[in-house]
């Protein structure tokens, strides 16, 4: 074999899912079909849970020391309105100011220094597979050449060619929306007012927020201490672009133009990128040795959630190849990868597609609709239950047998623990992307148990304050496993951890 796992595409996603095998111990190859990094910024951040997950790796301070320009304050656009969280004591939602670009470069790095390999400038040509392995041709810039591995993931984004050649249906909508998304520092006969708005010779005010017109919707972001602004239009449009054609300023002034019926004097570009909407998911994420993640398994119809959702399919399915590959997954493993993303994905597009109800309404119904949610907005409890649909917080996963705990499936918190060697965290302690069993009660015969796993599974033993339950099991993408509540008596607490343990990592 040429490499243990083969990805395909070295864009955020293969990336991470590179970076997080390597951690795990499996050699992966990355094939970018690109000859070098692309410089449009397709996405201009992170937000949502896979901030809480750069965290546990250690990552999240590298990252937050690459972003030049300051954190925005948590609102965020919402079909047309806004989630506005800035009241919120503990925001549910937020974002990091990142341009693709630069993530990449970082991504690229972190995956340099764990030793993986990177061919820029081959491009896959075709594939097929066998019970043992997949072979890839491929055209590289010294002409043609074959590699095997043990599996295939297509990172390879919307026209994926790894899923085109497994047969994987791609079902869905494309709507005729073109969006246009940019920021520009403005000229000095531009004006910006303490309230946002812009007082523009000849064209008088224009509001801060969004605008809606017969033509389509325009956003405006602003901030009174810098000339620089954030701009949105969309506008239904017969035209199919080429992604890899970049927009043009002269571009975004028409739409601007169109839709807005101003002209809006700009100065100097800092990102431009225009995108279609669609609403696809794959029918599967994996044939076989073949499996999908990121843009290629999944296509949603709003900003803002791709690179999330993406990027934690890289962490769920990267620990769950790599115990295929070390020979201890259990029967079934792999599979979950589908059940569990596939349910985080359509997560995704339910508030996506809720999205394109709001913000495509043009009649007075429409109008109405966005109001009373807007409205329901105003109270903190749905305010928090939608920061965590789109943060991807509130997904829990479906655990096997028949008892759990109620934090079964979901993401571990990270508490403060206090050992024999000091305080650490649960973050910390999940930077080397291993399964973790945690004792926060002095729980001997659980330890016991878990020791018989103890080449596969860590295990800590710690004091939290407020303890929420007596032990943990942690999977490597931090979400639990099992979790034995306060007091849980050993006769029911050590058959349900041993089951756990095998049915998550195999037989002891």
């Amino acid at each position: 074999m040429d490499a243990d796992v083969i990805i395909v595409g070295a864009g955020p996603t293969g990336l991470m899912l590179a970076g997080e095998l390597r951690l795990a111990g499996v050699r992966p190859l990355v094939l970018e079909r690109q000859p070098q990094r692309r410089n449009t910024p397709k996405a201009g951040g992170l937000g949502g849970q896979i901030l809480r997950l750069l965290g546990y790796r250690g990552l999240l301070e590298r990252f937050e020391a690459a972003c030049t320009d300051p954190v925005p304050a948590p609102r965020f656009p919402f079909g047309g309105v806004h989630l506005d969280f800035t009241q919120l004591a503990d925001p549910p939602m937020h974002a990091l100011p990142l341009p693709q670009p630069r993530l990449e470069r970082l991504l690229e790095e972190r995956a340099g220094e764990l030793g993986v390999d990177i061919s820029h400038g081959h491009e896959v040509a075709g594939m097929s597979q066998d019970d043992a392995a997949v072979i890839v041709d491929v055209r590289g810039p010294d002409g043609p050449y074959r590699v095997t591995a043990r599996y295939l993931v297509g990172c390879d984004g919307a026209r994926s060619r790894v899923r085109d050649g497994a047969g994987i249906p791609f079902l869905g909508t494309t709507y005729p929306e073109v969006n246009r998304l940019a920021q520009f520092t403005l000229p000095d006969t531009v004006t910006v007012l303490a309230n946002g708005d812009l007082d523009v010779p000849g064209s008088g005010t224009i509001r801060a927020g969004f605008t809606r017109t017969d033509r389509g919707l325009f956003g405006l972001g602003t901030s009174p201490a810098s000339k620089v602004v954030s701009l949105y239009t969309t506008e239904d449009e017969g035209i199919e672009y080429d992604d890899d054609t970049p927009m043009t300023v002269t571009e975004l002034q028409d739409s601007i133009r169109r839709v807005l019926g101003a002209d809006l004097p700009l100065e100097e570009p800092l990102r431009l990128s225009r995108f279609t909407f669609k609403a696809r998911q794959a029918e599967r994420y994996r044939d076989g040795r073949i499996l999908l993640a990121g843009d290629a398994a999944h296509l949603f119809p709003a900003t803002g959630v791709a690179l999330n959702a993406g990027m934690l399919d890289a962490v769920n399915l990267a620990w769950k190849l790599a115990a295929d590959i070390h020979g201890w997954a259990p029967a079934g493993l792999l599979d979950t990868y589908h059940d569990e993303r596939s349910l985080a994905g359509a997560r995704t597009m339910l508030h996506t597609q809720a999205q394109v109800a709001l913000r495509r309404g043009y009649d007075p119904a429409a109008e109405a609709l966005r109001q009373v949610f807007q409205e329901l907005l105003v109270d903190e409890q749905p305010l928090h239950r939608m920061g965590a649909l789109v943060a991807g917080t509130d997904i829990r996963y479906p655990m096997p047998g028949s008892h759990h705990h109620p934090s079964a499936g979901t993401f571990a918190a990270d508490l403060t623990l206090h050992t024999d060697q000091g305080t650490t965290s649960v973050a910390e302690l999940m930077r080397t992307a291993r399964p973790i069993f945690l004792d926060l009660a002095d729980r001997p015969e659980l330890r016991e148990t878990a020791d018989d796993w103890g080449q596969r599974v860590e295990v800590h033993t710690a004091k939290t304050d407020d303890r929420p339950v007596d032990a943990l099991l942690i999977r490597p993408d931090a979400h639990i496993a099992w979790a034995a509540t306060t007091d849980e008596p050993a006769d029911s607490a050590v058959p349900a951890l041993r089951e756990a343990l095998s049915g998550w990592f195999g037989t002891p």
